[in-house]
């Protein structure tokens, strides 16, 4: 029964998802626009008229681009898209409650074949090129939010930004419009390789923290950081180079190391994120986990701002009858 119109439509929406996890964002564009009243119904029906339902509807172009090649059935991606929808509003709707959960799209499988991520670095580099056109006030929340892995949240972002929670709502959404303008710019325009900077920044952290255990991070901060570069922490400038050479001598003096979990790389934003593997006569000697989240300067790091993983609150035991 080919001849069926839902057959037809099945075979669009089959075509348009491989075109788009290959790589196509024209291909994502339509089938963006194919779906579009069917997640706005969605969006609607849980959260009713307002500029919410716009906002969410930004929301879920920015994960679908992230997040298509996790389309198991390309025949089935209506479905897939209204479910973003859903997670979005639910989303939305708990942080009107104070509440500030993670993303809640499924993340890509563990067994991922090569394929499946070099198709997912197809629609970043093309999604890189308009985050690097908005402003650096914009574009380190949007990083943060779509592009780690553990600063994702509201109030995660509002800490690492120094800024508060509202704030970061409200420049997120500024970005979302400004991103959606973006994109339209870039799409006929060619792209950095941006899994080529991705691979060097992580040869280039395992080559600092390698070069610091040998007690060679001054020449590392001498080549790649400029001279006058801050470090921050909460949004406070705490020092410049001596600092950085102090805090990264005071770390490995104490046992402490740390481990490359995830790289996020642009041209003008670089973020590192660390695990810190504490010695064991001393396991609370620092939090679990840090992201350094970098900017750069003709080509140097000249601030670097410090986000430390918050502790793991600790359970008191039972009084005792």
């Amino acid at each position: 029964m080919s001849g069926m119109p839902g057959d037809t439509g099945a075979a669009e929406d089959t075509a348009l998802t491989l075109a788009a996890q290959a790589g196509d964002v024209s291909a994502l564009a339509l089938l963006l626009e194919r779906h579009r009243p069917g997640m706005r119904a969605v969006a609607l029906s849980l959260l009713g008229p307002g500029a919410d339902v716009d906002d969410v509807m930004q929301e879920t172009a920015l994960v679908a681009l992230r997040r298509i090649v996790d389309v198991r059935d390309p025949e089935a991606v209506g479905p897939w898209l209204r479910m973003v929808v859903r997670n979005n509003c639910r989303n939305l709707l708990r942080a009107a409650r104070r509440v500030e959960p993670v993303e809640e799209v499924p993340l890509p499988p563990d067994d991922a074949t090569p394929e499946q991520v070099l198709q997912s670095h197809a629609l970043r580099d093309w999604i890189w090129e308009a985050v690097e056109a908005l402003s650096p006030t914009l574009r380190l929340p949007v990083v943060l939010r779509y592009f780690s892995t553990g600063i994702t949240s509201y109030q995660q972002i509002a800490e690492a930004c120094a800024v508060p929670v509202g704030t970061v709502r409200s420049r997120l959404s500024q970005a979302r419009t400004a991103l959606a303008q973006a994109l339209t710019a870039t799409a006929a325009t060619a792209h950095e390789d941006v899994l080529r900077r991705t691979e060097a920044s992580w040869q280039e952290v395992h080559a600092t923290l390698e070069a610091a255990e040998r007690g060679e991070f001054g020449t590392v901060v001498k080549d790649r950081y400029s001279p006058e570069v801050a470090l921050l922490a909460g949004g406070q400038r705490l020092g410049g180079v001596d600092l950085l050479l102090a805090g990264m001598d005071g770390d490995l003096s104490a046992g402490v190391r740390q481990r490359p979990l995830h790289v996020v790389a642009g041209r003008s934003l670089v973020v590192w994120e660390m695990e810190l593997v504490n010695p064991p006569d001393n396991p609370d000697h620092c939090p679990p986990a840090v992201a350094w989240i970098m900017t750069l300067d003709d080509g140097r790091f000249d601030r670097v701002s410090l986000y430390h993983s918050p502790r793991p609150q600790t359970v008191p035991p039972p009084a005792a009858a």
